[in-house]
């Protein structure tokens, strides 16, 4: 089994695609001088580095869970942008108004109860402080729900011990009452529909490899894995039609406050 599944070439196959939500989110984001920024699930810390430079942030850190991930970001350090090793969700106490932006793009998804999660970061903030996150909300596309149905199949379901991924992510409308109740004052959530244009369907496995997958591969031995990545092929061959290019559409939800 694989203790760090996370393979940023693979994930960096389709940089270009995964880059946008990141901008569309920093774009949310109200510019102040020497801000000091945590970015939580930065990956391979190119977009952390890209809004350290447009923030003019006097600080940030990124922090990450995967050494493979981190080992590509530790060049990027320098000039008040650090990286470290941690749990995306891990903002405790201790942090309390240390942050005058809390940022996070497509990794909370990762960390479970979001309704404890979310007043923890909020938590984080110094006045005027802002917490900025976007969150993949795609757990109902019939290429994800394929992945967890194979899961559920012999003779992956014994591997897995039962495990089927099951998505934190909560309706919009919920994380716009979880901002309010924190104490954040003014805020945006909103749901955003992205159409990624892939070669074919086949594609969509390599897609989500890089994140989804990631889930499985790290609690099945590998040659199981190859097996279940079979099965999820003639799954998705059933289950999406053939169109080339492939219009692979992704929601996501965006949340923008500040204290």
């Amino acid at each position: 089994m694989n203790q760090d599944p996370w393979k940023p070439d693979l994930y960096g196959r389709f940089a270009d695609e995964r880059s946008r939500p990141f901008h569309d989110l920093l774009a949310l984001v109200r510019p102040r001088p020497g801000m000091r920024v945590v970015d939580l699930g930065c990956g391979t810390g190119a977009l952390t580095a890209e809004a350290h430079r447009q923030l003019a942030a006097r600080e940030t850190l990124g922090i990450d869970a995967s050494p493979a991930m981190l080992a590509k970001a530790a060049p990027l350090a320098g000039g008040g942008l650090a990286f470290r090793i941690g749990d995306a969700g891990e903002l405790g106490p201790e942090t309390a108004g240390a942050w005058d932006l809390v940022l996070s793009n497509a990794a909370l998804h990762w960390v479970p109860d979001h309704a404890a999660l979310l007043p923890r970061l909020a938590g984080s903030l110094a006045p005027g402080g802002q917490l900025a996150v976007q969150v993949p909300a795609n757990h109902d596309h019939p290429a994800h729900l394929a992945a967890h149905a194979v899961a559920r199949e012999a003779p992956f379901a014994a591997a897995l011990g039962g495990h089927v991924r099951e998505t934190p992510v909560l309706a919009p409308e919920e994380y716009a009452l979880l901002l309010r109740r924190a104490g954040l004052a003014e805020q945006d959530v909103h749901l955003r529909v992205y159409v990624h244009e892939l070669a074919s369907r086949a594609e969509v496995v390599e897609w989500l490899r890089g994140s989804l997958l990631t889930d499985y591969e790290r609690r099945l031995p590998s040659d199981v894995f190859a097996a279940y990545l079979e099965a999820y092929r003639a799954r998705l061959a059933a289950v999406l039609p053939d169109e080339r290019p492939y219009p692979f559409t992704y929601k996501r939800i965006f949340l923008w406050g500040r204290r």
